[in-house]
């Protein structure tokens, strides 16, 4: 059984909303860490709701935070609990997307997912395996996770756009490339913009790039 993500949204009346921005944040983080984006985003994406839950689990190296799945290399934890903790997670993430379509009353085909770092690698991980394909991905600053099975398990192929900092000593700048190549050898159309002196972070450049990508995967007018 799923567990229930607390979240948090910005935009208009719920039921009146015309597209749907959901934000999951990275390791030790949470919903309103990236929640604040709405603010610069919204006067170019009107009508737009921003929906941004916490992971379900409490960051064992921040417990301020929150986390997807446990980190071994960072927290100590074990590899295979820690595989077990995402896949624990795909089922709540799974859950809460349909829960936000339902909520809003609108189809897959108007939300885009944005992570970031550890959102990122859930965002492909989960969206790619739903039945029902969204307008599109945006990964900041992450890594594709088991890119061997997703040939044989991937269901939907939404455009993705992937962001990274060229200074990230977090996340490999070379996640990029790699993840590009796999998602699109199984078969979808993928996009790349490396920031420049951009550490682990998102910089202004990539966020213009994710605001034009998202406006036309929505056909949004105005702003």
């Amino acid at each position: 059984m799923a567990r229930t993500l607390e979240s948090k949204r910005k935009g208009p009346a719920p039921g009146t909303a015309r597209s749907i921005v959901v934000f999951l944040h990275g390791y030790g983080a949470d919903g309103a860490d990236l929640l604040g984006l709405a603010d610069p985003l919204s006067e170019h994406m009107p009508g737009t709701a921003f929906h941004a839950p916490d992971a379900p689990e409490r960051s064992v190296v921040n417990p301020m935070g929150y986390q997807w799945f446990p980190i071994p290399w960072l927290d100590g934890s074990d590899p295979v609990e820690a595989d077990a903790a995402m896949d624990r997670a795909a089922h709540d993430l799974d859950g809460y997307l349909s829960r936000v379509l339902e909520d809003e009353g609108l189809d897959a085909d108007r939300m885009v997912v944005v992570g970031f770092s550890q959102g990122t690698m859930m965002a492909l991980h989960v969206v790619l395996r739903r039945a029902e394909s969204v307008a599109g991905i945006v990964g900041f600053s992450g890594r594709l996770l088991r890119p061997e099975s997703l040939v044989d398990e991937i269901t939907s192929r939404p455009p993705v756009l992937l962001v990274h900092g060229d200074q990230d000593d977090v996340v490999p700048p070379q996640s990029l490339p790699a993840a590009a190549e796999a998602l699109q050898g199984a078969g979808l159309d993928v996009f790349a913009h490396v920031s420049k002196g951009t550490a682990h972070g998102i910089a202004p450049d990539g966020l213009s790039v994710a605001l034009a990508f998202m406006r036309d995967r929505l056909d949004l007018e105005g702003g």
